[in-house]
């Protein structure tokens, strides 16, 4: 097999210690000649690694992507060899030879004869924007769980306060929360703190908030309540530091919110998944594979076994599927028309999948030639708009309707 890189090495990247293997190729000999050390993971010993990838003139360096421990070795390496980062699953060792040194030199091996294919990974401005909009979707996470549990605690002391509010943390609801963990338990007392805009009459309000609630559920209450806060502060500080950051994309950002179901933060979630680049991407069909919107590829003896979509993208792929519920909202649209047309045939999973596909296709085009959102309408997918009126004038035909057309009315009436 043709060797492509003659001065390469692997690396088997742990938590404390890095396994480096270093394969050279000698020009006109048959077997190559491998070279192993083990490093240390911190700053001095990841440079002592460079150094020793440096005297031996290694010219392409891959490694697998192992949780996080992969990142810091990747920046102290970047810029000084040509990086390959692995799909961990893509380069599987041979069974029964499972060692460190043997992962080393696999992946040496695979390298040197162009058998990896690299991961995606953005420049550094990206990553630190994927950073903040990923911790964003957590804190929001863990947010929206503590008021939860405070639904859960309320649920215990029989006060159902969310069945007459839709929002228990809105403004009524934290006033009612307040006097409740303060230690009030007349109903009537409770409801009249609600905003008079609340549809519920104040029997109602006061019925529901009968209960029975205990020491032990006002300090639980006041315990996530506060956890609640303290996050929705964190997300403020957050949003502030995206809203700097995102300084670079704004363009960007302002053509992604054009596509129906894209709002700002959403905007530049997505922006810092796939990055500004698509040249990494040759085709649209590319990144929508990249982020498993497309069904996968199983044949066997000319026979499709399986066409489920693969699992992978937990960031990007239900961020997309999210905008692409509230796309689906959006009347008089494309991309509504493309839900009910695929709904009807293949059900709403599919359809939303194909609807989040068609955004992101638009979306990487927008980025790639620097265009804005152009909706194709409802309409699209009529081309011939009499040939769809005779066929659904056939179906109510078969069903027993009579029906004319408009033309043929007026055609009439006139005469």
């Amino acid at each position: 097999m043709e060797v492509l890189y003659p001065r390469c090495a692997g690396l088997d990247v742990h938590r404390d210690t890095v396994v480096a293997c270093i394969r050279i190729q000698v020009e006109g000999t048959g077997r190559p000649t491998h070279e192993l050390r083990t490093f240390g993971t911190t700053t001095d010993a990841l440079l002592a690694l460079a150094d020793w990838l440096s005297v031996h003139e290694v010219t392409h360096v891959a490694m697998e992507a192992t949780g996080v421990y992969w990142r810091p070795v990747w920046h102290i390496l970047d810029g000084e060899f040509e990086l390959v980062l692995a799909n961990a699953g893509h380069i599987k060792a041979v069974p029964g030879r499972k060692t460190d040194v043997n992962d080393a030199t696999w992946i040496a091996e695979l390298l040197a004869h162009g058998l990896i294919r690299g991961s995606f990974v953005p420049p550094t401005p990206v990553q630190e924007l994927r950073m903040l909009t990923r911790t964003r979707k957590q804190l929001v996470r863990e947010r929206a769980s503590h008021v939860q549990r405070v639904d859960k605690i309320l649920q215990d002391a029989n006060i159902k306060l969310g069945s007459v509010l839709s929002d228990i943390m809105g403004q009524s609801g934290r006033a009612i929360l307040a006097a409740i963990i303060e230690g009030e338990t007349d109903p009537r007392r409770l409801a009249g703190r609600v905003h008079t805009r609340v549809r519920a009459s104040g029997e109602q309000l006061a019925a529901a908030l009968r209960g029975k609630v205990t020491a032990t559920h006002r300090f639980m209450l006041k315990l996530h309540l506060g956890q609640a806060d303290a996050l929705e502060a964190a997300i403020a500080e957050l949003d502030k530091e995206v809203g700097e950051r995102l300084q670079p994309f704004r363009d960007a950002q302002a053509r992604v919110t054009n596509v129906p179901g894209m709002a700002d933060v959403a905007a530049a979630a997505v922006l810092s998944e796939i990055g500004l680049d698509m040249s990494r991407f040759p085709s649209a069909r590319h990144i929508v594979s990249w982020a498993t919107l497309c069904p996968r590829n199983d044949e066997s003896a000319g026979k499709r076994r399986s066409t489920r979509v693969r699992r992978g993208a937990v960031w990007l792929k239900p961020l997309l599927v999210q905008c692409a519920w509230a796309a689906t909202r959006a009347k008089g649209t494309y991309l509504q028309a493309q839900f009910l047309r695929l709904k009807a045939r293949r059900g709403p999973k599919k359809a939303i999948l194909a609807v989040a596909a068609s955004m992101l296709t638009a979306i990487y085009h927008m980025l790639k030639n620097g265009t804005d959102y152009v909706d194709l309408g409802p309409n699209h997918f009529v081309r011939d708009r009499d040939r769809a009126a005779t066929q659904l004038l056939r179906k109510l035909d078969r069903l027993g309707f009579e029906v004319t057309k408009m033309r043929d009315r007026e055609a009439a009436a006139t005469a």
